[in-house]
């Protein structure tokens, strides 16, 4: 049967003359450390969020780092992080000294539980984290509201949700993620919906002082090449791969478009199976960067599709507040249980722009003979 989790190669086939033009214009040049098409992508993502900036940087990670030092994050402050999610989220915080804080999601969207989220401020939280998990918005109206109140700034974490959009009350309409907080932070990892050949992320910001701040510490601190004016890190996005990204920018939208069709086709097949498909939250558009079910038959399911060869993916088995790593805040099984439940019933399958609906049907006869 062999169905791939995801699948690259018809995208890259499709664009491959244009992939390889581009990176042998990088090589006839030579400029492979922040070279005209790092600006050049800048200028072009910053235009594709609706933001003023944009800062190429080496990985999500790395985005969600500098942002969080921009902003003077570290030691005695807390961030308010959603408990279910990739990991790299907390680490970002942990590697300024400050505190992560975790929170409860919403049991529908799998997104940060706003009345948790005003729960958990203190007078040392200083930044909100809401992560736009699977490709689907959070509430940032409400999130937004929150931050003002309590005079906390806000840094979206949109790695996994490019191009997806929220309607905002009172005449701002429809905008994309990353634009709407002080700061957004992209992850260009090659599984995204916008992925490199590599690994590579961006800032945006519509703040003109975060912006000159990261992009001097994302390259070692310096105005000019041996003038250092603060402790900066190499933390670059390469000229290479933002000429990759350059091509694929250009067709994002579509690809997007792609995989809501290819979730509409999903839904339509399991609506009469026992399990629960993604809820899309009101004023907001899902670019299913993940398509995820739940069910609590999930690790037959899993082994099932193995023996099959049909690929699928857990995200995410362990939520924050139980990984190891964060052992000394001393959480323990019980304290957030929703995002506890969800880790064990959740799984994500087949999910790219080019999947076949014959491959959708071949999923989902796999999903209604367990379950």
């Amino acid at each position: 049967m062999k169905i791939q989790f995801s699948n690259l190669h018809v995208q890259h086939a499709q664009i491959r003359k244009e992939i390889n033009r581009a990176i042998k214009t990088v090589i006839g040049k030579s400029n492979f450390i922040l070279g005209e098409e790092v600006r050049l992508f800048e200028g072009e993502f910053a235009r594709f969020c609706g933001t003023k900036y944009a800062v190429g940087v080496s990985s999500g990670t790395s985005a969600l780092f500098l942002a969080l030092k921009s902003l003077g994050i570290g030691q005695g402050d807390e961030v308010i992080v959603p408990a279910f999610t990739y990991i790299a989220t907390a680490f970002a915080v942990s590697h300024t000294n400050a505190q992560p804080v975790f929170v409860d999601v919403d049991e529908r969207t799998y997104n940060i539980d706003i009345d948790k989220l005003k729960k958990a401020i203190t007078n040392k939280t200083k930044v909100i984290i809401p992560v736009h998990l699977y490709g689907q918005p959070a509430q940032m109206g409400e999130i937004m509201k929150i931050a003002k109140a309590h005079n906390v700034r806000v840094i979206e974490d949109a790695a996994q949700a490019h191009g997806a959009e929220i309607e905002i009350p009172q005449g701002a309409g429809w905008v994309k993620t990353g634009s709407i907080g002080d700061v957004g932070c992209f992850s260009f990892y090659p599984s995204k919906n916008l992925g490199a050949m590599g690994d590579g992320g961006m800032v945006v910001t519509n703040d003109k002082e975060i912006y000159q701040k990261i992009a001097m510490l994302r390259d070692c601190g310096r105005r000019s090449k041996y003038e250092h004016l603060v402790l900066g890190y190499n933390s670059r996005l390469d000229t290479l791969q933002a000429a990759v990204l350059r091509a694929k920018l250009k067709r994002l939208d579509a690809w997007n478009k792609m995989r809501q069709k290819a979730a509409v086709v999903y839904n339509s097949l399991l609506k009469d199976c026992d399990v629960i498909v993604p809820h899309v939250g009101p004023s907001v558009t899902h670019v299913y960067h993940v398509y995820a079910i739940r069910t609590k038959k999930r690790d037959m399911l899993f082994q099932e599709f193995a023996k099959k060869g049909i690929g699928v993916v857990i995200h995410y088995p362990v939520p924050l507040h139980l990984q190891k790593a964060y052992a000394q805040l001393g959480h323990r099984i019980g304290d957030l249980p929703v995002s506890e439940r969800v880790s064990q019933e959740i799984i994500s399958l087949p999910m790219y722009p080019h999947l076949k609906e014959a491959d959708i049907k071949k999923v989902v006869k796999v999903i209604k003979s367990v379950l």
